[in-house]
């Protein structure tokens, strides 16, 4: 497969965003562990994207977005939690101001860091998305900014991806799914420069609107999102994600709750990483499927989970 020329992602705008974002973002460790690998049978390329202030991968999508908006704009988000973080950080950096629609449920660890970083936080009953929109349409400064949507979130992302290819061989990376906006953008850059490379999408059997809508090739809607892994459970599909998805995506497992705690775990004894439960997705997956590759690469995208309550006492 070379690159991708019918969706709207373009790879010099990876390679400018390598450039832009902010390097507390940039060049995380990326390692093979032997624990790791003999828990896990083979080797595996881990690449940790904790390490930073918002201890997950989403300040790079959304500090390129930042960069491109006018002064004095107001950057308007629905948010489970660490995208919040991401826009409350790059909005801050770049004299904006931002205003973070979340659910009621959101986890008190996020809330607590989307306000520490200086968003004013608004916590609604329903769809935080749709309040979002509503309350960005009310002013021409206001910008609504949806994860997954944005090309220049994606390309962002797509930083991860532009790291991993200086390592030889990796022929299978293994990406929890979410909005879609990470797995899209590594796989641009991955694919345009190693074309056989395998593109593997983790989500969970209790949130699957992301895997439902890859293989029907269009956005399908759920009744419910699970909570346990918020990073990864998308209600609502964004088209635009699901078409870059469909063009780059090789393939999409689902994992169990209890596989995400297992991986969790896998990663604090191994790793010395506690991620949330969607920074394991990839983990997971690693350890219930049969995923083909000698070269395997995986990201932990993130530790943001509450500690310890949310899932301590469930190891």
């Amino acid at each position: 497969m070379g690159v991708m020329t019918d969706i709207d992602l373009q790879l010099d705008h990876v390679a400018e965003a390598a450039k832009v974002i902010d390097p507390v973002f940039l060049d995380s460790p990326q390692y093979s562990d032997e624990q790791l690998n003999e828990r896990l049978g083979r080797r595996v390329l881990v690449k940790i994207e904790t390490l930073n202030p918002l201890r997950s991968f989403k300040g790079r999508g959304a500090d390129y977005f930042a960069a491109g908006l006018e002064p004095g704009t107001t950057m308007v988000c629905g948010t489970s939690g660490n995208f919040g973080q991401a826009v409350a950080f790059a909005a801050r950096k770049h004299g904006l101001r931002a205003e973070v629609f979340v659910p009621a449920d959101i986890s008190p660890v996020k809330l607590r860091r989307m306000k520490t970083l200086g968003a004013r936080v608004r916590r609604v009953e329903g769809e935080a998305k749709v309040a979002a929109a509503a309350f960005a349409a009310e002013a021409p400064d206001r910008v609504f900014v949806v994860d997954g949507r944005e090309p220049a979130i994606s390309e962002g992302a797509g930083t991860i991806g532009l790291e991993l290819a200086r390592e030889d061989g990796i022929d299978t990376v293994v990406l929890p799914v979410g909005d879609g906006a990470l797995i899209a953008g590594v796989a641009l850059w991955l694919k345009a420069h190693s074309p056989d490379v395998r593109i593997v999408g983790v989500g969970t059997t209790s949130a699957p609107a992301m895997a439902k809508s890859w293989l029907a090739g269009e956005p399908i809607t759920v009744d419910r999102a699970n909570s346990f892994a918020g990073g990864i459970s998308i209600r609502s599909p964004e088209p635009e994600s699901i078409r870059r998805m469909r063009s780059l995506v090789d393939d999409f497992v689902l994992v169990e709750d209890d596989d995400l705690r297992a991986a969790m775990r896998l990663g604090a004894e191994t790793l010395g990483v506690l991620p949330e439960p969607a920074g394991a997705a990839g983990l997971a997956a690693l350890t219930v499927h049969d995923i083909p590759g000698d070269r395997v690469a995986t990201v932990i995208t993130g530790a943001n989970a509450t500690w310890p309550r949310e899932w301590l006492g469930r190891f």
